[in-house]
């Protein structure tokens, strides 16, 4: 029989996907501050049933879940605001083209929440059709739609040059 997970298991868990949990959050969110109160609540949820977790290798991803679903539940709510205008955009990880991020990210947040969220999942993530689908709780169906409809868009936004058409063709 496996053993509990002990609270060293989760501080462990907490430092090692800590800065990949940001990341994905602020990619859905767009503000560094929504992402952060995200990733913490996320965190705290996955606290709350880590008593329950069997396979440690499979806590990031059931963290990451967490943090998604909740997301999912925020843009539900009526207070919840699409777009926050900010001053500059952040710069911070890798891109293979820096000057088009502030384009990529302000693109991103003119996405309706739910394709915003398929994206990031699915080419940031690069998650599966399938696993982006459980982790939206949707369909497989609805994932290609709303990545269909969300790279149409990202392509009226930014070109051709930064979102080919070739994207999203067989991704899967």
């Amino acid at each position: 029989m496996a053993r509990s997970p002990s609270d060293a298991d989760f501080t462990e868990l907490v430092h090692g996907s800590w800065p990949a949990l940001y990341r994905t959050a602020y990619l859905l969110l767009g503000d560094r501050a929504e992402a952060e109160d995200l990733v913490q609540t996320a965190l705290a949820k996955t606290y709350a049933a880590w008593s329950s977790v069997r396979d440690l290798d499979a806590a990031p991803g059931f963290a990451r879940t967490v943090l998604v679903n909740t997301a999912t539940s925020w843009f539900r709510r009526k207070s919840w605001r699409n777009e926050r205008p900010t001053a500059t955009l952040p710069e911070s990880g890798h891109d293979p083209d820096p000057s088009a991020r502030p384009a990529v990210i302000a693109a991103l947040a003119q996405l309706p929440p739910r394709q915003r969220a398929v994206v990031v999942l699915r080419y940031y993530e690069d998650l599966s059709v399938a696993q982006t689908a459980q982790a939206l709780d949707c369909s497989e169906g609805t994932v290609k739609s709303q990545t269909s409809d969300a790279l149409a868009r990202l392509r009226t936004l930014l070109g051709d040059a930064v979102v080919p058409q070739t994207l999203g063709a067989q991704h899967d």
